[in-house]
């Protein structure tokens, strides 16, 4: 049996108001360009929706950190989704090209906040 190897780790904290002062700046044209459709239902239909918008942008920006190539490869915004299993543990869904490329990884999420930070760590390694 082999053991897995870390291929990459990445972390980030996010002020929850630095997301609610976007998402009334720029409304639905940042919601659309960085969650998907099931991301932007799951947190409108939650009461603390901004909470929920900051824990998956710090999740996506974690994914992205822990990725070799960054923003500069096949990082999409919406091609890292983030939803909760039955059992509210928060996974990563990967689509498009970052989907492809990291197919035979495992890639590990946790997500932690307070009333006015959300951290996010990512751990991507080989199964």
């Amino acid at each position: 049996m082999s053991e897995a190897v870390v291929e990459g780790i990445g972390v980030d904290i996010i002020e929850i108001e630095r997301i609610r002062e976007t998402i009334a700046a720029y409304g639905d044209a940042f919601l659309h360009r960085i969650f998907t459709q099931r991301e932007i239902a799951y947190c409108n239909s939650k009461q603390n929706s901004d909470q929920h918008f900051t824990a998956r942008f710090a999740s996506k920006e974690a994914v992205g950190k822990a990725l070799a190539t960054g923003w500069a490869g096949a990082f999409r915004w919406k091609d890292v989704e983030v939803q909760n299993n039955p059992q509210g543990k928060p996974e990563v869904i990967l689509h498009g090209d970052l989907g492809k490329e990291l197919s035979k990884m495992a890639l590990l999420l946790s997500i932690s906040h307070s009333h006015t930070h959300v951290v996010a760590v990512a751990l991507i390694q080989n199964r």
